[in-house]
């Protein structure tokens, strides 16, 4: 995980005994850096829904419009 916040330049893990989280808290990262990343390197399987919702919502905080009525309800 290490190398993955070294490729990034962004992020943070946190660890226990069971469980690694990898974390991005600044909205630019997420535009700029995880968005691309996932983009070109495509995600197989059940989590592939996940992001593609995630980067919906992503993309209306992007434009705003998940300040307004109009825009939550886009589909």
């Amino acid at each position: 995980m290490k190398s993955f916040i070294d490729y990034l330049d962004c992020g943070a893990i946190s660890t226990n005994s069971t469980w690694i989280d990898y974390t991005v808290v600044s909205y630019n990262d997420l535009i700029f850096k995880i968005v691309p990343f996932f983009d070109k390197y495509k995600i197989i399987g059940v989590k592939l829904q996940d992001y593609l919702d995630f980067k919906r919502v992503a993309e209306l905080m992007k434009t705003k419009d998940h300040l307004t009525t109009l825009g939550l309800e886009k589909n």
